[in-house]
């Protein structure tokens, strides 16, 4: 049962509901596997999908096939429709952070993941389990999954809203810690990444005060998926042609020229400090100009700064900067085939303001239109 104190009538008769199998193909996994790179939702409730079964699963399962990836969800439970072509996944309802924790290890070894999907706290908030110490137990959790899998990729998501407003303060304030463990797992080299689920979602998209609707879940699955598609190797390749992504360029130092104003891409003042922001320049030639693409879809400068779009946010509007390479979403784009640069994490395309042509212009993300502002040419 995810919720251990007292609710509204609805919403605890529909977790009753749950936890007494109403919902028909919920329970051990029948180790579903279809090839492909593994790919492990861990969590509780809202990874097993509580009020629609399957939950997020089903839309990242409809992208994962619609882009001809092939993966393979493993766990020890087993729930959702037909249409969620493979059922397997560790979702556990009502489960704090310490109870995943207390199995991951026996699980890492038993399905051997190449890509976990961690989105877990929800319970410690509901429950009141010494909430304080809830970002210490996931910073554990987190390197315990490391440790078991070290070559995984390690998705790890901020909790989404509660409709309780006492609650969701909470959420907030255990949120807050979460790009900080992420970063130090980075740090120490570990293939660990943020996925800020909660900027994803409102109390709108919530079918009870904590579970999704099918309109949330899915919100969920798209946001899951553009993480997984900045990170090369979490999902593997398509099999085949992929009508919404683009294939990057192979990678090469080359300047990149605005359509629009046919000024460069360019570091401000030649700095290479982290926090600098970019613009756009009279094309000279210069280190400030030369970018790299790399196979992990990296834009570096200097050889060890990334094109980076300010605090991960997926804003219209977010500044784009510098700053050192580290893996994450919010430094990964790719080339699409009309010219614009798209930053995966928002799924936004780096734009020069108001169309502007002039020297000094600081780019940002903005919601792709096609535009000559949006528009780029390797130089």
């Amino acid at each position: 049962m995810l919720m251990w104190r007292r609710w509204c009538a609805g919403a605890f008769l529909a977790m009753v509901a749950v936890a007494m199998g109403a919902v028909s193909g919920t329970g051990a996994a029948s180790a579903e596997s279809n090839g492909g790179v593994r790919v492990m939702p861990l969590g509780d409730s809202i990874t097993e999908g509580t009020q629609v079964p399957g939950g997020y699963r089903i839309g990242l399962w409809q992208r994962l096939a619609a882009g001809r990836y092939t993966n393979d969800f493993v766990g020890s439970q087993f729930n959702g429709p037909g249409n969620l072509g493979d059922h397997d996944h560790e979702g556990h309802p009502g489960w704090r952070i310490d109870q995943i924790d207390a199995n991951i290890a026996g699980w890492a070894r038993t399905y051997n993941p190449r890509t976990v999907l961690l989105h877990i706290g929800t319970n410690d908030v509901l429950q009141n389990y010494n909430v304080s110490g809830a970002p210490q137990r996931l910073s554990t959790l987190v390197d315990h999954i490391t440790s078991a899998v070290p070559s995984a990729d390690v998705f790890v998501a901020t909790i989404i809203p509660l409709a309780n407003s006492g609650q969701e303060n909470a959420a907030r304030t255990f949120n807050a810690t979460i790009p900080g463990i992420v970063q130090s797992k980075v740090n120490a080299g570990k293939h660990v990444h943020l996925v800020d689920m909660h900027a994803k979602l409102t109390t709108a998209d919530l079918i009870d005060g904590i579970h999704p609707t099918a309109t949330g879940y899915d919100k969920m699955a798209a946001a899951w998926f553009a993480a997984l598609q900045a990170v090369s190797g979490s999902i593997g390749q398509p099999g085949g042609s992929d009508p919404s992504p683009s294939p990057s360029p192979t990678e090469g130092t080359t300047a990149i020229r605005g359509a629009g104003s046919a000024r460069c891409l360019d570091v401000t003042g030649a700095s290479q400090a982290s926090g600098t922001l970019v613009q756009i320049w009279d094309c000279n030639g210069q280190a400030n100009q030369q970018w790299t693409l790399t196979s992990a879809g990296e834009l570096r400068v200097y050889g060890s700064k990334c094109l980076d779009v300010y605090q991960q946010s997926t804003a219209d509007g977010a500044q784009v900067q510098i700053w050192d390479c580290n893996g994450q979403s919010n430094q990964k784009w790719r080339f699409a085939s009309d010219g614009s640069i798209v930053a995966t994490g928002a799924n936004k395309c780096l734009d020069v303001p108001n169309h502007s042509t002039a020297n000094g212009v600081k780019l940002q993300i903005w919601s792709c239109g096609g535009a000559a502002n949006q528009r780029w040419t390797r130089v």
